[in-house]
């Protein structure tokens, strides 16, 4: 487990511990949440430069097709280490 210090202006600070936002947990929310956010903007970013480099996007049976090639190769990984 890693633990952080923070600084954050006293006033902040005040704000946040009576909304009970600086617990453990709700840090660890806080933080996750932000995570899928960013994670998001970066789906919608790569999908505009899709878009504007006018990549046809692809049916459902390639990506089926594409995903099954990815986890075949994996599993072949896999059974040459073991």
């Amino acid at each position: 487990m890693t633990e952080l210090t923070i600084k954050l202006p006293d006033e902040l600070a005040q704000r946040a511990r009576r909304a009970g936002l600086l617990s453990d947990g709700a840090i660890q929310e806080l933080l996750e949440d932000a995570m899928r956010r960013q994670a998001g903007r970066q789906l919608l970013e790569v999908a505009e430069r899709i878009h504007a480099a006018g990549i046809e996007p692809m049916s459902m049976e390639e990506i089926d097709a594409e995903v099954k090639a990815v986890r075949a190769e994996r599993r072949a990984r896999e059974a040459q280490v073991r």
